[in-house]
């Protein structure tokens, strides 16, 4: 139990102005949960792993020369983007699938996961943005994600997409940077809204006015080492466009549509 580590940090240059986060990098299980009584299939999944994003996630990493937090548990045994008061924290019937190992569960079993695996992540976190923000410059934080061409049988049209709260400092020159590619459809808040009370960037970057941003990039243009070099070539000049303007690299605090923050 204890050989199995939740996260994995990627050495950059702390003083670089950035820092990446890939919460759902990973599909594996600690070896005591087995496959959470699933089938092997499922662990190729959304359900499990956001697909393409640790390839993604460790190639911009190593081009910029920037620190990243890789999250190496699969989001079926809990999910390190959900605030500890989540009820989808640990997810009983994921996509329509009962999750046997999920189901039933104890508080006991709960608080083990929260302590053992989601907690640590955060804690990795946090101290990667401090040692970021040593010197008072704020670190520009970027999270990644990748999501499924379609749900319930309803293609996706967006390649990519930015997702946020309130904080627009990041996104709007992002958002006006990923649309010069007139080929690219990008999403603002697809598919899903960016406002998520708790998740890492609420728990992170919202209530500490860290500047930052989520990218969605649809899994099947990043499914393949291609596709993931494609990307990282298109991203790693707009991140850097991005962190070379001064303006983005402050601690600024804006209010959350998710309502007054937790004290």
């Amino acid at each position: 139990m204890q050989d199995f580590v939740p996260f994995e940090i990627v050495e950059g240059d702390y003083d670089g102005g950035m820092v990446l986060l890939a919460d759902h990098a990973m599909n594996r299980l600690p070896p005591q949960y087995g496959n959470l009584g699933l089938p092997d299939s499922a662990f190729g999944r959304h359900i499990a792993f956001d697909i393409g994003i640790e390839g993604l996630t460790r190639r911009l990493a190593a081009r910029l020369n920037i620190p990243a937090v890789l999250g190496c548990f699969s989001r079926l045994l809990i999910d390190p983007n959900r605030g500890e008061d989540d009820p989808t924290l640990i997810m009983k019937i994921s996509d329509g699938a009962i999750v046997p190992g999920n189901y039933p569960i104890t508080e006991d079993e709960w608080n083990r996961r929260l302590d053992t695996y989601h907690r640590p992540y955060h804690r990795a976190v946090e101290r990667t943005l401090a040692k970021a923000g040593a010197s008072g410059r704020a670190p520009l934080v970027i999270s990644l994600h990748s999501f499924t061409p379609a749900w319930k049988g309803v293609p996706r049209p967006w390649h990519a997409a930015v997702l946020w709260d309130t904080d627009h400092r990041v996104v709007h020159p992002l958002l006006a940077m990923l649309r010069e590619d007139e080929k690219l459809v990008i999403g603002d808040n697809e598919p899903y809204d960016g406002a998520l009370r708790g998740d890492t960037m609420y728990r992170h970057c919202m209530t500490s006015g860290t500047p930052h941003a989520l990218i969605e990039v649809r899994q099947d243009l990043i499914g393949s080492d291609a596709g993931i070099e494609d990307w990282t070539e298109r991203f790693a000049p707009i991140l850097t466009r991005l962190n070379e303007d001064p303006l983005l690299h402050r601690y600024e605090r804006f209010a959350s549509r998710t309502g007054p923050y937790s004290t």
